[in-house]
Order: structure tokens, then sequence, then C-alpha cells
């Protein structure tokens, strides 16, 4: 009797340990983007995927819950699913994998490789959503930084440790301020996040502004505006965690965020397919409350640890410097330079309206 009771103990810690219990679901709504499914045990955030009529299964992201349900956004357009569809939890979101890998790399907003490389190796975690740090803990801001930009240099100083936004309509030279200030600023490591751009620029960038040392210290987080809005947002946030990460180990980092609009309208379109009402320009309550839990994530670190001092561009649409991304990033950010078409038809660049523009810690790190 005890040799029988034995076995079956083992029999059972076999199947604990070894077959794990897959949690899952079945397809019962889905119109082309959003899928509805049983309402499954799982949190906000988490991976699955969905057996479809492929070989290949679809990758999705659950972002909500409604009616006992759990409703799940497509990472890729156009798979072919059908209702009755197995859907499995493949991954809590929460952590990724980060390290000195991911340096000279560029990966996408799953952290796969995009530069036809083997996936870097990498030792460490980091939550994605980052870590929450004691206001009253941070370092102050009280370093000037050389961004390799003299007229910002001298009229716009910026602090080590600060965020910034350049804010800037179409056609500015906003991309080439980026790539100088990327290869010049005097910085350890610097991150970009390339959220919602055209695949093009995507490629001149890294091909042709990132070269020889200056893509040595770079981690490239690249997602195109073809990408679902979950992908950008996602990428956005793998960016931002990747310098939290850096900071954390002492260095002293450069985010560099091309755009924090393109991350703005990925969030609406996903507000708005949760049924959020829209407000001004369609845009839901929260895209107001993401922004600034984006930004916030940046800037000095605490006793011991690095900064992150980072830059956001802000697509004034149709040169509307009171666009209501622009109005919200502008209250958070700790100062904003304004790049003037007037001035870039004049052939002058960069094209910094100085007037309009403002390093709201200039007078604390200059003399």
């Amino acid at each position: 009797m005890i040799a029988v009771k034995e076995r079956l103990t083992q029999s059972i810690m076999s199947i604990i340990v070894d077959k794990p219990i897959s949690i899952s679901g079945r397809v019962s709504k889905y119109d082309g983007q959003m899928v509805e499914c049983d309402g499954f045990p799982a949190t906000i955030g988490s991976l699955c995927q969905i057996e479809t009529e492929t070989d290949m299964p679809a990758t999705a992201e659950i972002i909500g819950f409604h009616g006992g349900h759990n409703l799940l956004s497509l990472h890729d357009y156009g798979a072919r699913i059908s209702v009755g569809a197995r859907v499995r939890v493949v991954d809590d979101g929460y952590m990724i994998p980060v390290g000195e890998g991911l340096l000279g790399r560029v990966t996408d907003a799953l952290g796969m490789p995009l530069d036809e490389m083997p996936l870097p190796p990498l030792e460490s975690k980091w939550p994605l959503l980052g870590k929450e740090l004691n206001p009253l803990a941070k370092n102050p801001v009280d370093t000037p930084l050389d961004v390799g930009v003299r007229a910002i240099n001298s009229l716009l100083t910026v602090g080590r440790g600060q965020r910034i936004g350049i804010i800037a309509g179409s056609g500015v030279g906003k991309s080439v301020l980026l790539g100088m200030m990327s290869r010049y600023t005097e910085a350890d490591i610097v991150v970009v996040g390339m959220i919602g751009e055209r695949g093009r620029e995507v490629g001149s960038f890294v091909n042709t502004i990132l070269t020889g040392e200056a893509k040595k210290r770079t981690a490239i987080v690249a997602v195109p505006a073809d990408r679902s809005p979950l992908l950008r947002i996602r990428g956005a946030e793998r960016a931002t965690a990747i310098a939290e990460y850096f900071r954390d180990q002492g260095k002293n980092v450069l985010l560099i965020m091309d755009s924090l609009t393109r991350v703005a309208h990925a969030r609406r379109e996903i507000g708005l397919a949760l049924g959020e009402q829209p407000t001004s320009k369609g845009y839901p309550p929260s895209v107001v409350s993401m922004i600034p839990r984006l930004i916030e994530r940046t800037g000095s670190g605490v006793k011991n640890q690095g900064t992150i001092t980072s830059i956001y561009t802000v697509l004034a649409d149709g040169d509307d410097a009171n666009d209501p991304v622009v109005d919200t990033a502008r209250a958070i950010l700790d100062g904003h330079i304004l790049l003037s078409r007037k001035q870039t038809q004049m052939g002058i660049y960069p094209a910094i309206d100085v007037p309009m523009s403002v390093s709201r810690v200039m007078t604390e790190i200059t003399d």
C-alpha cells in the first residue's frame, strides 16, 4: 500500500513539474483586428498565440476584458482566424531580456533581430513597464550635457538627465538633427526608438547616420508605420526599458524616441477599438495618461545610478503647436525645441525657433 502511494505521488509530481498546465481558451469573435475569447485567467499585456488555418499561429496581446471574456489585439494584420480557434498564453509579457548584447544591434518590438544576425546573447531581465523610483530620491539635473549641436549648447543648454521634446512639422530637418545628436552627444549608451516611422527612414538612419564608433554604443528598436498599434506601443516601452536597464548599471544614457506622436496615434487606435470616448482630435483619455507615464520613466536615477537624457520628437500636425499631443508632452517635459518651417524655407539649419523654445533647467546648470 505504501509503495502504491509513493508511485502515485511520484506520478503526480512528474505531471506538475514536467507537464505544466497550459492556460487556453477559444475564439468567440473576430473582426479582423480585435479578438474576443473565453475568459481564461491572464493579465493585461500577456502574449498569446492563436491557431490559424495556416501552419503559423497568430500572435496577440490581451488588452482588456468585457463580460467575462478576454479582449486581444493582433500583432499582425490579416491572420486567418476562425471561431473556435484555440488561444494559448505563451508569456506574461512582463519581463524582457536586456544586456550589452543589444549594443550595435537593431531589434523589433518583441526583441527579434532586424539586422539579419542571430539573437543577441542577453544575460539580464528588466520589467517592460519599468521600475518606479522615489521622486524625492532622484538626483538633481545639475550637469550640462554637450549634445554636439552648438545652437542648442549655447542657447538652449541641455542638462544630463533632462527630458526634452523636439516639436516640428514634416520636412523641417528633424531627422538630420536627431542624427547629429545621436552621434555626437557625450553619452555612454544611446538607445534609439524609431516608432511608427517610414521603413525607408529606418533603413537610412541605421545605414547612413549611425555608423562606425557611434553604432557600437547604440541599441535601436525599430517598429515601422505598417506594424500594428500594439507593436508600436510595445516598441516605445521596450526602448525605454533598455534605457532604464543601462541607467541602473550606472551609465549615462541618451534615449531618442522618434516619434512620441506615433505612439499616441497607436494608443488612440486601441482606445477607440475598446470603446473609449474620443475627445479633442479623436484622442481618448488613455492617450493623455500614457504620455506622462512613458516620459516619467526617464530622467535622473537615484544614488549609484546613472541618468537618462531623453529626447522625444513630437509632430505638430499641420504645424499646429497647440495639438493635444504637443500640449500634453510640453506640460510634462523639461523643455522643448520648436523647429520653424519659415527658417527651413530660408535655408537656415538647424531651423530652431529660439524665442519659442525653452530649456527649463538651463538657469540651474549654467553660470
